[in-house]
């Protein structure tokens, strides 16, 4: 069963909002993760710095395909926005087995993007969330991948709910060189 991070300490203050694409800069041909969503294109840059052996994973998963057609199944205002089971409702992953964790202290801010799991720690898939704003309660405990380079407006579109309701989705999800 996938993971659901604790919404508990989340802020909803808007001084935390930094413009994604400022986070850190991107080099010419590097890979980046491009989701077309219906709610317009998200690109998330890799970090295999941090989590090599997650953004691996996540580059295999895309490339087959996995993520095509997958809904934003956990939305909380002011916390993350969490895609990537099959089932879309948290309970699954794909067919390859769980990934060891990879903490880093890369901190859970706007834009982060990090691996959602079960209680075990060890239990990271294909389920991950999207930071709305600081979520520092989760430094550490989450492992950390990727970041949003652009786009960020339009995961700030994507549908509340817990679960939600017609739930926006990943149209396509492609990696990239930019």
């Amino acid at each position: 069963m996938a993971s659901k991070p604790k919404a508990t300490g989340a802020k909803k203050d808007t001084a935390a909002r930094k413009p994604a694409s400022k986070m850190t800069e991107t080099k010419s041909g590097e890979e980046h993760l491009v989701l077309e969503t219906t709610k317009g294109k998200v690109v998330i840059k890799f970090r295999p710095d941090l989590a090599p052996n997650h953004v691996a994973h996540i580059k295999r998963l895309a490339k087959e395909g996995f993520y095509d057609g997958i809904v934003f199944h956990r939305v909380i205002d002011g916390f993350m926005a969490q895609t990537g089971c099959p089932h879309g409702k948290g309970t699954g992953g794909s067919s390859y087995p769980n990934l060891k964790q990879e903490f880093n202290p890369e901190p859970h801010v706007r834009g982060t993007c990090s691996m959602a799991r079960a209680a075990n720690l060890d239990s990271a898939n294909s389920q991950f969330f999207i930071c709305f704003n600081d979520a520092r309660f989760l430094d550490h405990q989450y492992t950390v991948w990727g970041e949003v380079v652009d786009g960020m407006d339009n995961v700030d579109k994507v549908k509340r709910g817990e679960p939600v309701r017609d739930p926006d989705s990943i149209v396509k999800a492609s990696v990239v060189s930019l």
